[in-house]
């Protein structure tokens, strides 16, 4: 690892794929190109089910302080579903089957490869928030759209306590940890990219 930050690092190196992620097509994506807000608010819903599991799980698991970031993150996520669903009057069922993205958090079990992916999954998240408070936006629609930028600014500090959680740790650690952020951004990416290509969309810019 050289002197830039971890997040820094990992942006740069996955520049290409994050740029795509928050593209307008991830929202087609993820909503199976049904642009409607009821839709949208379900593949949110459906996301923020799945990292309130997730991070409930971990925060079981492991001890001290990063049992306290992920417990802290799951009521996070949990009240975000609550707040999303509410805006669909309650009508959701959560997906039975998580994303690649959640699929890949929930395999590692080293704790500094589950801090790494809780913030490659934040930096993907911040992208899916971008976008569907740009949705709202375009939808005339500025409440909900500042219900998502709220959202999006607890991101911030989702990511300043996984940095915190690697202050201390070795060369070794932050590879690993750096490897599984890289794993769970790598994941979300080739979703995007099934999905589209599923769909006959090409999932890279037109120039």
């Amino acid at each position: 690892m050289t002197d830039a930050s971890f997040e820094d690092e990992l942006r740069d190196e996955h520049a290409t794929e994050l740029s795509r992620l928050g593209s307008s097509k991830a929202l087609y994506a993820d909503t199976a190109g049904e642009m409607e807000a009821e839709t949208v608010l379900a593949a949110v819903a459906d996301a923020e089910y799945a990292a309130a599991e997730t991070f409930d799980s971990w925060g079981s698991s492991e001890a001290d302080a990063v049992a306290s970031v992920f417990a802290d993150v799951a009521t996070q996520e949990r009240n975000h579903y609550e707040t999303v669903i509410d805006a669909i009057d309650g009508n959701h069922e959560p997906a039975s089957e998580p994303s690649a993205l959640q699929a890949t958090l929930r395999v590692q079990s080293n704790t500094f490869e589950r801090i790494g992916s809780f913030i490659g999954r934040t930096i993907v998240a911040e992208k899916s928030k971008e976008q569907v408070t740009g949705f709202f936006v375009g939808q005339a629609d500025p409440q909900t759209a500042q219900t998502f930028r709220s959202m999006r600014s607890e991101l911030d500090e989702q990511l300043e306590s996984g940095a915190t959680l690697l202050e201390d740790a070795d060369e070794s650690d932050r590879k690993r940890a750096f490897n599984a952020a890289s794993d769970a951004i790598t994941a979300a990416y080739d979703e995007y990219t099934e999905q589209l290509e599923s769909m006959g969309v090409n999932p890279k810019p037109v120039c």
